[in-house]
C-alpha cells in the first residue's frame, strides 16, 4: 500500500491529473509483474525500481502532453484534489468536514505544499525533463544520481534542471499568510459573493489578480484568463446572476481552503485561490483564482455526492 500511495503522489506530482496518474501506476505494475521472478528478486530495491520506472513514463507522458494541451479548448489547469476541511456555506453556519472519499487509502492523494494549485500550475511550464528531477529531488529526495538514470543525463546536468525548476517556482511564489488567515480570506470571498457586494469583492482581490477558467472544451468558460480586480469581480458576480439553484461553499482544494459551486446540490465547479499577504495593514489578498468547470476532473466531488 505504501508503495502504490507514492506512485501515485509522484504521477500526479510530475502529470497534475488523478486520472493519469492512477494510469501510470497500473502500467508500472503491469511492467513489474511481466518480470520474470528470478528478475523481480534480483532488484535490489524494488521501489527504486518502480520509482524509475514511473519516473520515465512520467517523461514520455509529459512531452506528449504538450502537444495535446496545443489542441486543448481555453486554459488547461491541473485536476483537483480534495482536502477534509470544515464546509462553510455561503447561507451561514459551519458544517462538518466533507473529508476525503472512503475506500482504500493507497488510492488518496498525499496533501502538502508540493500539491498546492499554484506549484503545480508553474510546475506545468518548466520542461518535462526540469519537471522530473526537481519532483524526484526535492519533492521525494531521489539522489541526483539515480534521476540521472530516469532522464538519461548526468547527474550534475539534472542538479541544473532541479535548479532551474527551483528558481522558477521560487520567482512565481507568493508570500503567503498562515491557513488562518487564508481561510479567513476565503470566507470573507464567500460573503461578498453570496451577497453580491461589489464593493467588497474588490476589496478582497489583489490589483493584478487572474482569474484562470478550465471548461476543456465540455463547458463554457472564458478562454483567456481575466485580469485585474475590477475585471473578475464583474466576471464573479455575473457568473453567479445567471444561475439563481446555485450555492457555493468552502472546501479544502489541494490543501488549501477553496471554493466549491454547486447547481441543485451538484458540483458544477472547483475553485483553487491563492492568498498573497499584502505589504500593507489590510492581510492578505486574492492573487489568483482557478477555476476548473471541466467535469472530467471534477470527480473527487462528483464521484462522492448522493444522487
Amino acid at each position: 500500500m505504501a508503495e502504490r500511495r507514492r506512485l501515485l503522489d509522484l504521477g500526479y506530482r510530475m502529470l497534475g491529473s488523478v486520472q493519469d496518474a492512477e494510469d501510470v501506476v497500473q502500467e508500472t505494475y503491469a511492467r513489474w509483474y511481466a518480470l520474470s521472478e528470478a528478475e523481480q528478486e534480483a532488484i535490489v530495491t524494488p521501489l527504486a525500481w518502480l520509482t524509475r520506472v514511473a519516473s520515465r513514463i512520467c517523461l514520455d507522458q509529459l512531452a506528449s502532453a504538450r502537444v495535446r494541451r496545443e489542441r486543448y479548448t481555453g486554459e488547461w489547469l491541473p485536476e483537483p484534489v480534495r482536502g477534509g476541511g470544515a464546509t462553510w456555506t455561503s447561507a451561514g453556519g459551519t458544517g462538518g468536514g466533507s473529508g476525503e472519499s472512503g475506500g482504500d487509502p493507497a488510492e488518496r492523494i498525499t496533501l502538502d505544499e508540493s500539491v498546492s494549485m499554484g506549484m503545480l500550475v508553474v510546475l506545468d511550464s518548466v520542461t518535462p525533463a526540469e519537471r522530473v528531477a526537481f519532483v524526484l529531488h526535492d519533492v521525494f529526495g531521489v539522489p541526483f544520481a539515480e534521476i540521472a538514470e530516469t532522464v538519461g543525463r548526468s547527474p550534475a546536468a539534472c542538479r541544473q534542471l532541479a535548479s532551474s525548476a527551483r528558481r522558477r517556482l521560487a520567482e512565481r511564489r507568493p508570500v503567503g499568510g498562515t491557513t488562518t488567515e487564508h481561510r479567513r480570506v476565503v470566507s470573507a470571498f464567500l460573503d461578498a459573493c453570496g451577497t453580491g457586494d461589489l464593493d467588497a469583492l474588490v476589496a478582497l482581490l489583489d490589483p493584478a489578480v487572474e482569474a484562470r477558467s478550465d471548461g476543456g472544451g465540455r463547458v463554457r468558460s472564458a478562454l483567456r484568463p481575466v485580469v485585474g480586480r475590477d475585471k473578475v469581480a464583474r466576471f464573479l458576480l455575473g457568473l453567479l446572476r445567471k444561475e439563481p439553484e446555485l450555492e457555493i461553499v468552502e472546501d479544502d482544494v489541494n490543501g488549501s481552503p477553496g471554493v466549491i459551486v454547486r447547481i441543485a446540490g451538484a458540483t458544477v465547479a472547483v475553485v483553487g485561490v491563492e492568498v498573497e499577504m499584502d505589504v500593507g495593514v489590510r492581510g492578505g489578498l486574492i492573487s489568483k483564482l482557478w477555476l476548473v468547470v471541466n467535469p472530467d476532473k471534477l470527480h473527487a466531488w462528483t464521484g462522492t455526492e448522493q444522487s
